[in-house]
């Protein structure tokens, strides 16, 4: 009888050891060393949870699917805007596409956080720019916007602002792609980038009745103190956009930051290409010198960042 409850006893301290060791593993006995890597040998230095961020910067696939549709809606409301050019509501639709397009593949090649913060440093120095600027005459020209567009805080519409951002991160790959070294060349790259794709957006609002000039310039009617004006502008967004974003593009480590990277030059690209043809052949009266000017300045920024991509 004692042997065979002695017998039961010891079978039932290994089913409750067993049981307690499928919970997880036995509390330490005081005094006992706790667990560790032992000497010679190596553990990791991190672990990543299922779900979690991975170490280094958050981004990738969604970014990146919310920038390509973003993109493909916007080329459709640009497609609808040749239709009909006068529906303002189509305008604005393409500029917060622009916008959403922009900020997705940025927050891919960056972080969502950096590129949340440099879209809204562009946005500020846009709408501050135009702010200063429908009150002074400085840097653009004498100019004023009509009651076209709303909202207008401060007189300034929001679009406008929304445009700055956009293609200015669009502008600021273009740039990191056809200047990658150096202080001051990818700056000056992102500026001009950027004051290229206004010898379209001035001849084309200007169309719309969106804004009007004092005196008219010679080109189209825009003055081309207002170029100098934009590149002024564009040199400050691209130094603010450099500095917030960090000197090395975010794509050389990772597959996500390239496309992100990639997705903006794309974006710059098919910018340029849908306001050529829509100068050229879609709207009415065509005009193939702004398409010319335009598209040449523009597909010369395009061109030179697509060309660094393929020698890669």
């Amino acid at each position: 009888m004692e042997t065979w409850e002695t017998t039961e006893k010891r079978a039932a301290k290994r089913a409750a050891k067993r049981a307690a060791e499928a919970d997880g593993p036995l509390p330490r006995r005081r005094g006992s060393r706790p667990e560790g890597p032992r000497p010679g040998r190596s553990c990791p230095t991190s672990v990543h949870l299922p779900g979690a961020w991975p170490a280094g910067p958050p981004g990738g696939a969604w970014p990146n699917a919310i920038g390509v549709v973003a993109l493909a809606a916007m080329v459709s409301a640009q497609i609808a805007t040749g239709l009909r050019p006068h529906d303002l509501r189509l305008t604005t639709a393409v500029v917060v596409l622009l916008a959403v397009s922009a900020l997705a593949f940025a927050a891919a090649a960056y972080t969502p956080r950096t590129a949340a913060g440099a879209f809204a440093a562009a946005v500020a120095v846009g709408y501050a720019a135009e702010w200063i600027g429908t009150r002074t005459g400085l840097p653009f020209g004498d100019y004023r916007y009509t009651d076209a567009l709303w909202p207008r805080p401060g007189g300034v519409p929001l679009i406008v602002a929304l445009a700055w951002g956009g293609m200015g991160l669009a502008a600021h790959a273009v740039a990191r792609r056809v200047a990658p070294r150096g202080r001051w060349a990818p700056i000056l790259a992102g500026a001009l980038a950027l004051t290229a794709w206004d010898l379209f957006l001035d001849p084309q609002m200007l169309r719309l009745g969106l804004w009007v000039w004092a005196e008219p310039g010679p080109y189209r009617g825009v003055p081309l103190a207002n170029f100098a004006g934009w590149l002024l502008v564009a040199l400050l967004v691209m130094v603010l956009l450099d500095r917030l974003t960090g000197r090395a593009a975010a794509g050389h480590s990772r597959s996500g930051g390239a496309a992100g990277t990639t997705g903006l030059v794309v974006l710059y690209t098919v910018m340029a290409v849908m306001e050529t043809v829509g100068f050229a052949v879609v709207f009415r009266p065509p005009d193939p010198f702004v398409a010319a000017a335009g598209g040449l300045a523009m597909g010369a920024f395009a061109l030179l960042a697509w060309r660094r991509a393929w020698r890669r």
